[in-house]
Formats: structure tokens, sequence, C-alpha cells
């Protein structure tokens, strides 16, 4: 239980003690006002200290046509040579056996690899269909392509701590190709353009 909680929670035993009757007057009064300034001070502390995450907004790009029986993973948004904006959803399908993680890696102009993820990190994935966020950050026009890799554990986990240890040190330089592991076998790839200057966006 974090100190917010527990300083909320003495504040609302101190504020139900200022109204019983069996303390005098002279207690009662400081005692129920110390108990809503803990109240408003804990909550005011719990907001600020455990805000929630903003709600990303992302945009759907075209979609194609599933053509079943679906064989392997593949990618449906966006569609090979679409032009899409600096946040959308990648989504794709995968066969009923398929029991590897799916990455989806982005290799921009730079010649860099960068994988990308949502708070789960792998895609996410449900009843044969994945989909995670994916962010630009090139130029306008700028081709992208966007790279659908399926991951071993090993390889999951590298892709997973690489992008914690980014965030941590808020710097993202990519992958060398030589980086991506073995465990990352490539299934489906293909090339976008940015539709607006996406820098400095995230």
């Amino acid at each position: 239980m974090s100190t917010e909680v527990v300083i909320i929670i003495i504040g609302v035993v101190c504020t139900i003690l200022a109204i019983i009757d069996f303390i005098s007057a002279k207690v009662r009064i400081p005692l129920g006002v110390l108990g809503i300034m803990l109240i408003i001070y804990g909550g005011y502390s719990y907001g600020a200290i455990n805000l929630q995450g903003q709600i990303e907004q992302v945009e759907i790009a075209t979609v194609k046509e599933v053509v079943y029986p679906i064989e392997s993973v593949q990618v449906i948004s966006p569609v090979q040579g679409d032009v899409v904006e600096c946040r959308i959803l990648t989504m794709g399908v995968y066969p009923g056996n398929h029991e590897k993680d799916i990455w989806v890696v982005l290799h921009p102009s730079d010649d860099r690899y960068y994988p990308q993820s949502d708070h789960t990190n792998t895609s996410y994935k449900r009843n044969g269909e994945w989909q995670v966020i994916t962010r630009f950050g090139g130029d306008q026009d700028e081709a992208y392509d966007i790279m659908v890799y399926e991951t071993d554990a090993s390889a999951s986990q590298f892709f997973s701590t690489t992008i914690e240890n980014w965030k941590a040190a808020m710097d993202f330089p990519g992958l060398e190709e030589a980086e991506i592991p073995e465990g990352a076998n490539l299934v489906d790839h293909i090339v976008v353009n940015l539709k607006e200057n996406c820098r400095g966006v995230f």
C-alpha cells in the first residue's frame, strides 16, 4: 500500500472521529480539519504521482482483404505503397497453429532497425489476428520498410530489453542489421511512405 493511500485512510479515520459525539468539540474541530486536509493532500499526491498514461490516438491505414486459409504471418494494414500517418496501427493475421511472438521492425532511410511495441512489447495476438502501434519519426515522403518477424523466446526478450533500455536512456539509436537476433525470422515486408514530417512527434 502506497504512502498516499495510507495518508488518505488516516484522513478518513480522523474525519469519522470528528463526526462522532463522544469527543469534545475542542478536539473534534481540529481533528475534522486535519482529516479533510490529509484526504486532500493524499488524493492530490496520489493523482500527481500515479498519472494514467495518455491514450494513444492511432490511425488505421488501408486494409487489404484477407485470403483464406491463412498459411503464414502477414500484414493486412497498411498495404504496399500506402502513405501513412506518424502513428498507425499495423495489423495482420497468422495461422491457427502459430505459437511464436510477432514483432514489427521499422527500417527507415538511416539504415537502422527499430522494433515497435505497445504496452505488451510483442504484437497483440488473438483469434488469428495481430496488431501493434507503430510510430514513425522521419521526414515527409520518406520511405519506410515495415518488416514483420516471428521470434523465438530469446529474440523476443532481446527486442523487449532493447526497447526498455532505449526508453530508460530516452535515446533510440536503432539497431544495426547484424544486431537482429538469429531467432528472428522475417516473414513479411512492405514499403510505405510518410504523409507528413514526423520528426519530434514522440
